[in-house]
């Protein structure tokens, strides 16, 4: 098989952040071309899980999104924190979020947002018999409303273009794949 990897030569940082760090990579290709500069988003690692309930209901969060300046249904989930199983993360932000436990969860898939500029991937759960053990415990600038939906609504939803996340629709249909719902 052909080698593809390049080879970084040299990183610069240009801004770095707690939500998005900026880099610029000089890299020489497999054939020894050099590219001067490649610029990189560093991000943190992200989790989101499709949540179902003991009802059977699957749990999405609507909350307004600053850079698209639009109110989003969305999974629950949130960043990996550092030094964190990617487990533990999605169980805390499934707590924090909509104040559900679950001790069904299953990873299925991980997925990149943008592998050509962003190096950080997320990983998608599914989450199971959940149970409402707390009341949400949201970060300072997170205004967060829980809904239920049954899976016949969420297929509805998706099937309408009214959740935005591209990451969350992966998940949803990764999600309805394997419970058996995808016809």
């Amino acid at each position: 098989m052909q080698n593809l990897t390049w080879k970084i030569i040299s990183s610069t940082y240009i801004h770095k952040g707690p939500w998005a760090t900026l880099r610029k990579d000089v890299c020489q290709m497999p054939d020894g071309r050099v590219v001067p500069g490649y610029f990189v988003l560093e991000y943190p690692n992200w989790g989101n899980a499709v949540a179902i309930t003991d009802e059977g209901k699957i749990l999405l969060v609507r909350q307004y999104r600053h850079a698209a300046q639009i109110v989003s249904l969305e999974l629950p989930g949130g960043v990996i924190e550092p030094g964190e199983a990617p487990e533990d993360g999605i169980k805390r932000e499934l707590l924090e979020e909509t104040g559900y436990s679950f001790n069904d969860i299953e990873q299925i898939a991980v997925v990149y947002a943008n592998p050509a500029t962003g190096n950080n991937h997320t990983y998608c759960y599914i989450a199971k018999n959940g149970k409402k053990t707390n009341a949400q415990n949201l970060d300072a600038h997170e205004e967060i409303v829980v809904e239920e939906y049954t899976i016949a609504e969420v297929k509805q939803l998706l099937a309408e273009n009214k959740i935005a996340q591209a990451l969350h629709c992966t998940n949803l249909f990764y999600a309805l794949m394997k419970l058996g719902e995808l016809k």
